[in-house]
């Protein structure tokens, strides 16, 4: 289930957003990137629709996912 962003305070947004960055495997390419620009990055995304906030059901927890990986397992 797709989590709209605007029923999130800013709080809890950023707190989902810090702890995807820092998952072990979350790349960002060669280039070192602060955190504050991560998270900047990551919020872009979701606010663009290219990255989708999403709630399974099935392991009762939220991930940040692409738009087209959210698509091929509807």
């Amino acid at each position: 289930m797709i989590i709209p962003l605007e029923q999130l305070n800013a709080d809890t947004l950023q707190a989902i957003i810090e702890d995807f960055i820092l998952r072990e495997g979350t790349d960002y390419g060669a280039v070192d990137t602060s955190k504050s620009d991560k998270v900047a990055q990551v919020m872009q995304q979701l606010k663009q629709g290219s990255a989708l906030l999403v709630y399974s059901e099935l392991h009762e927890s939220v991930n940040i996912l692409p738009k087209e990986q959210f698509d091929q397992q509807a």
